[in-house]
């Protein structure tokens, strides 16, 4: 599924490459679209050509080729926000790699990859995704290899599931109590124990709001 840019962008270029013979530049793609910089059309792109809806050609500047249109592709005008009949509106949230002890979020970033996921999972504030990696929260039905959606915050109350930095060094992602001036970091498998660190070691930096799930056989 095509998020609602992705889309107005594919149709833009095939319209563009049956009445001009060439497609647009990212500059054009850009005004098109609305969008503050160029780097914006890069990720729409790279999400096409990952989709298998268009191809860069090689050796050739400005060179795309269109492989294929959605299948709900109709006579409305996508690029004056006219409905274009997609189930869902998706986002797209900056995706900052695994979190794994030992490595702090701020290491994790990585301004090139992205992740779509359906608007509705989030709530107002600014999100960001990360790859779970290992089992310490899976009776929280939290698997290795699931992606968790993460809410930007600095607080969060008893129960929560937050990102966690421990001592400006480790990021964690656990469940967090506080308790006078300690906090307890609380995994949700049996297997792991309750970490009870001072309040002055740990630093909050999201809270989870959904988890996203590849099916793998």
């Amino acid at each position: 599924m095509l998020t609602k840019k992705q889309h107005q962008l594919l149709l833009f270029i095939d319209k563009t490459l049956k009445e001009a013979g060439v497609p647009p530049s990212f500059e054009e793609m850009k005004k098109a679209l609305d969008l503050k910089s160029k780097s914006g059309i890069h990720r729409l792109v790279n999400g096409l050509e990952e989709r298998g809806f268009i191809k860069r050609l090689p050796h050739r500047a400005r060179a795309l080729e269109v492989l294929k249109l959605p299948d709900n592709v109709g006579n409305a005008d996508t690029l004056h926000g006219t409905d274009i009949g997609l189930e869902v509106e998706a986002v797209e949230l900056p995706l900052y790699g695994k979190i794994a002890a030992g490595t702090p979020i701020e290491a994790l970033r990585n301004n090139n990859e992205f992740v779509s996921v359906p608007s509705s999972m989030l709530g107002r504030g600014e999100h960001y995704a990360l790859v779970v990696e290992g089992d310490s929260m899976m009776e929280a039905g939290i698997l290795d290899g699931d992606t968790a959606i993460i809410k930007r915050c600095d607080t969060a109350e008893n129960g929560s599931i937050t990102v966690a930095l421990v001592d400006k060094t480790e990021v964690t992602l656990k469940k967090l109590y506080r308790r006078g001036h300690t906090v307890d970091l609380r995994p949700a498998n049996k297997d792991y124990e309750t970490r009870t660190l001072s309040a002055d070691r740990v630093t909050i930096q999201g809270k989870l709001s959904a988890i996203v799930r590849s099916y793998r056989h």
